[in-house]
């Protein structure tokens, strides 16, 4: 068999060597070898090991998917996700200041989506196998909170009672102040019986919620979220901050990046993780291309105590951005658009007033895009707060602030 030298980390986290190669489970300086399957070296073995190679911290993770790097260490991690960053900034001749990384501790996820079938003695739930359709069983799991990973027999129960022997469900539990918000999606269509038997699971079980496909089904109570001083509770599926300690990491950074604004524009603000916080010191107006983000952001805006005003509107972004009139009156910007960036977006801040914006992004490489732009439409890259609240995956957050004169 050939060898092969793997000379660094692609951007899911396999080992690449010269080829280019990819080789799973890998680490740069490591010599391995294998079975070349196109571009992809399978069956790999390791014939010198790095020394940031470490023992897996979970006895699941050669078979399950969830991860991609527990056999890396912890260093090697901060500084690979940090230059990922590094290098997709650079792509666009830009350099700045990069903080270390914040991570957020094991067992800290949570939300996570379960993939549950029906077998021939009952059920099965779990993650999906490494590159594969197989349901793998993770009594262990590092990733997600204790109380979520206790929730693997309710992903069951429901499959048995809505699931098909062709189906798999897909069950994402989210852990709330008042207990599980739960959501379903890939079962049976509903019908009387089955929307009876879910409901009495829901109360026997005692979660918050439960949404099949896109029926709440039963509530017990609504499922909050805190966001500052306001409580919320988002609409099943709604965007949320993976872990707690991330959410934390970038509002920090984002409160850091418009301190002493009185009056802010939140851009895809979602069900108000930036805005409600913000709101504690400065008026806020917030937009979100998803009606019911906002009703509920609203609702806990209203019902929360010494807050400053908050108005929004629903508005979808990508087809309709901000003007730069209609930025005038306001002193910062806080956008936190998906992984596709916010080029339109971008484009109209150029052409404002605006001074000062935090930027939060889940993909380096379109947060580099539209910095670029900024660049070159006067703003100043200052400075870049890594957030890795995906431990363990090839996936990086970031906070930034950009400003000009």
């Amino acid at each position: 068999m050939t060898d092969y030298k793997i000379t660094r980390l692609g951007i899911y986290g396999d080992g690449i060597a010269e080829g280019p190669v990819f080789a799973p489970m890998t680490l740069p300086g490591e010599v391995v070898t294998g079975t070349l399957d196109g571009s992809t070296l399978r069956d790999v073995k390791i014939i010198t090991p790095s020394e940031e190679r470490v023992a897996p911290p979970c006895r699941h993770f050669k078979a399950c998917g969830g991860c991609q790097l527990q056999h890396a260490s912890d260093a090697l991690v901060a500084d690979w996700k940090t230059d990922v960053i590094a290098q997709a900034l650079a792509a666009q001749g830009i350099r700045t200041e990069i903080r270390p990384i914040l991570t957020s501790p094991s067992q800290s996820r949570r939300r996570a989506t379960f993939a549950a079938r029906r077998t021939k003695k009952g059920a099965m739930s779990g993650f999906y196998g490494r590159a594969s359709d197989t349901v793998i069983e993770i009594p262990d799991c590092k990733l997600v909170e204790p109380e979520l990973l206790a929730a693997r027999d309710i992903a069951e129960a429901l499959a048995e009672i809505g699931g098909s022997r062709k189906a798999t469900l897909a069950v994402t539990v989210t852990t709330s102040q008042v207990g599980l918000d739960v959501q379903v999606s890939g079962g049976k269509p509903i019908d009387g019986q089955l929307r009876i038997s879910l409901a009495g699971l829901c109360d026997s079980r005692g979660f918050a919620r439960l949404t099949w496909e896109d029926e709440v089904i039963a509530q017990r109570a609504p499922p909050t979220q805190r966001f500052g001083a306001a409580n919320v509770c988002p609409p099943p599926g709604a965007f949320m901050q993976a872990t707690a300690h991330g959410e934390a990491q970038l509002l920090a950074a984002v409160q850091e990046a418009v301190h002493g604004a009185k009056r802010i524009v939140d851009l895809f603000a979602g069900c108000g993780t930036f805005t409600l916080p913000l709101a504690a010191d400065a008026e806020i107006f917030s937009v979100e291309g998803d009606a019911q983000m906002m009703a509920a952001m609203d609702k806990g805006w209203r019902m929360a105590k010494g807050l400053k005003t908050v108005t929004h509107v629903a508005r979808d972004l990508y087809r309709r951005p901000l003007l730069p009139d209609e930025f005038k009156k306001f002193d910062a910007v806080v956008i936190d658009p998906p992984r596709a960036g916010a080029e339109a977006q971008t484009a109209e801040l150029i052409r404002s007033d605006i001074k000062r914006i935090a930027y939060v992004s889940c993909n380096p490489v379109t947060f580099a895009r539209d910095v670029a732009e900024m660049v070159s439409g006067g703003f100043t890259l200052d400075w870049v707060q890594p957030v890795d609240q995906f431990r363990w995956s090839s996936h990086v957050e970031l906070a930034a602030q950009l400003s000009r004169s």
